[in-house]
């Protein structure tokens, strides 16, 4: 039987549990003093290559908020399981001027596009600057970033997903109990799942168009999986019909693909797979 829990404060923490990416958050503030601060509350928000985005949450007096607010710019460092101690011991509540990471194990380093510094010892860093700034109503500051670049350990940009994935050693965050016990999961299983094809895929030779094809487009197209080639075929026609065509060209296609920042390299993903 299903029973409704109450909505009350720390809602997101004390009951529904959301398993989370555990980060660091390093900022400056306008004396160019240095901050760190955990954060969970955290994910991407434009997925697009042409225009990618992260979404920070903050406490408004927060310094991490203040300082990104004064100078527009925060890296994203994401802590290896070895590292939780670290990553705790920045969650104290320390004074304004305080510099956490001199409190722990961790080292910082100069980032490569802002003045925040990165972490050394960890695997994965995304640095950003503000795109925007929300403050909602007597509750969370919202931080949209635009990522600079992705930071990682060299040998893992290469590494197959899940020689990666065991590699880095991300711990999940599972919340905490009374804003004292944190509890984060570590060594964890890991299974793969491929994903099947709906009943309606379009496959080799049963592309349904609604329009013509050249012959260049087409070929570009059948190297699209073929559970989201219907998909990519109604937008590119729709596309195409808005710009007053009456045929998909290879151009046309890239002009698409272009507008939604998918490069060669988006389609070199899928030729990867189908090659493997």
């Amino acid at each position: 039987m299903k029973k409704e829990a109450k909505i009350k404060p720390f809602w997101y923490s004390d009951i529904w549990l959301f398993p989370k990416l555990i980060t660091i958050i390093t900022t400056l503030d306008e004396q160019g003093r240095i901050n760190a601060a955990p954060y969970s509350h955290i994910m991407q928000y434009d997925v697009m290559a042409k225009h990618p985005r992260m979404i920070l949450g903050c406490r408004q007096d927060s310094h991490t908020f203040t300082n990104i607010v004064a100078t527009g710019e925060f890296v994203v460092n994401c802590v290896s399981a070895e590292h939780l101690e670290d990553m705790m011991e920045t969650a104290r509540f320390y004074p304004e001027s305080v510099n956490e990471l001199e409190q722990t194990g961790l080292t910082a380093i100069p980032s490569l596009h802002v003045k925040p510094p990165s972490i050394k010892e960890c695997p994965q860093i995304a640095e950003c600057t503000v795109d925007e700034i929300i403050r909602l109503e007597k509750s969370s500051g919202i931080v949209i970033g635009n990522i600079k670049a992705l930071v990682f350990d060299e040998e893992l940009i290469d590494m197959p997903r899940e020689e990666r994935i065991r590699t880095m050693n991300l711990p999940i965050g599972l919340g905490d109990e009374s804003r004292m016990d944190y509890f984060h999961g570590i060594n964890y299983e890991i299974t793969k799942h491929e994903l099947g094809e709906p009943p309606d895929a379009f496959k080799g030779g049963e592309v349904q168009l609604g329009m013509p094809w050249t012959d260049d487009a087409l070929q570009t197209l059948m190297t699209i999986p073929p559970g989201v080639r219907k998909m990519v075929t109604e937008q590119t026609e729709t596309f195409v019909r808005e710009k007053g065509g009456d045929k998909v060209t290879l151009a046309g296609f890239q002009e698409l693909a272009d507008e939604y920042g998918m490069s060669d390299e988006f389609f070199d993903r899928f030729k990867k797979k189908k090659a493997v």
